[in-house]
């Protein structure tokens, strides 16, 4: 069963932002990048994961590129987990948010209404030629645009590359009115994401869900559990 106070903690709260990462999907299969087992820690190739991941290598390797793409980042079977479908129904019934560093896709599929992909997503694929949007099948395909045959490319933050002004925006404006912050699945490590938190309001809550402890240098309420538990137990109230 979950903690009264923290249930109680939601059924208060006036506005939530979930703020979340890979650990949110690794129960729907997908794996995650930073954990011992993770994709930049097990990569048994002559460069880091991060090359792979970069606009350097889309410009310069885009067959090196794609090949990494499919083998590693791909997951369209990937379903949906609890984690997800809990903060969907949040963002259904009451007002809150979903920022997530995910690019898996997984949020849309459970229909989370109110969300902000800071990282962008797989499924969002375009050409670099003509800028025309395809479908992601297309793409798992073929590289090329099959109409024009340019380099297609997935819509997603490559190292390298800057952050979408509007996500950045929208994100920040949800932090900066939030009374509950709720952290889930992520080390809050990576920059800028981490530094959304810097917006909360001094008076806001902080609960972190996450098998890791995690010391973000103010007081938070840190649940160190399976985070699929908890929003199992978790109500929407």
């Amino acid at each position: 069963m979950i903690d009264s106070a923290i249930q109680q903690k939601f059924d208060n709260a006036k506005k939530i932002t979930f703020l979340t990462g890979a650990g949110v999907s690794t129960p729907s299969g997908i794996p995650d990048y930073r954990s011992k087992n993770g994709l930049y820690t097990n990569d048994a190739s002559d460069k880091p994961a991060e090359y792979y991941l970069s606009i350097d290598c889309l410009k310069n390797e885009p067959e090196v590129f794609y090949d990494f793409m499919m083998k590693n980042m791909y997951y369209p079977d990937a379903k949906p987990n609890v984690i997800h479908e809990r903060q969907a129904e949040f963002t259904q019934k009451r007002d809150a948010m979903v920022i997530t560093q995910n690019i898996d896709g997984l949020y849309q599929k459970a229909q989370t209404k109110k969300l902000v992909e800071f990282h962008g997503t797989l499924f969002d694929v375009y050409c670099l030629k003509c800028g025309k949007h395809v479908d992601y099948h297309e793409y798992l395909h073929d590289m090329h645009h099959k109409d024009c045959g340019g380099i297609l490319r997935p819509n997603i933050v490559l190292y390298g590359e800057g952050l979408d002004g509007e996500n950045i925006s929208r994100s920040v404006a949800a932090i900066s009115t939030s009374d509950l912050i709720v952290v889930v699945g992520t080390s809050m490590r990576v920059y800028p994401f981490a530094g959304l938190i810097d917006y909360r309001p001094n008076s806001a809550e902080v609960v972190v869900v996450n098998q890791e402890a995690l010391n973000l240098g103010f007081p938070i309420t840190m649940v160190q559990e399976d985070a699929s538990k908890f929003f199992e137990d978790l109500q929407v109230n």
